[in-house]
């Protein structure tokens, strides 16, 4: 198959952050944009969204986290080998 060049002329900022947008999620700008394009074809449409990673917890999270912490620290922790807790999941 013949291969062609896509350019496109973007904001050298919004280049900026695309690249590193695209680097967070571990691809390539060049396998990014190939895989937009190759979906869009295949299903006529705008396919697919995504997203960075988010490392925000919320208020529910960091609650849980630091009640379990706290339980740790108390002493109430449960520990379980590797076995065990196969074990438990093969019921």
């Amino acid at each position: 198959m013949a291969q062609a060049t896509v350019s496109a002329r973007i904001d050298s900022k919004d280049k900026e952050r695309f690249e590193e947008f695209c680097s967070n999620v571990g691809l390539s700008s060049s396998a990014a944009i190939y895989m937009f394009i190759k979906s869009v074809v295949n299903e006529r449409r705008i396919p697919f969204e995504v997203r960075e990673p988010s490392v925000r917890y919320s208020a529910n999270d960091v609650e849980a986290l630091k009640k379990g912490i706290e339980q740790l620290n108390a002493g109430k922790g449960i520990v379980k080998t590797m076995e065990e807790l196969e074990a438990m999941e093969n019921g």
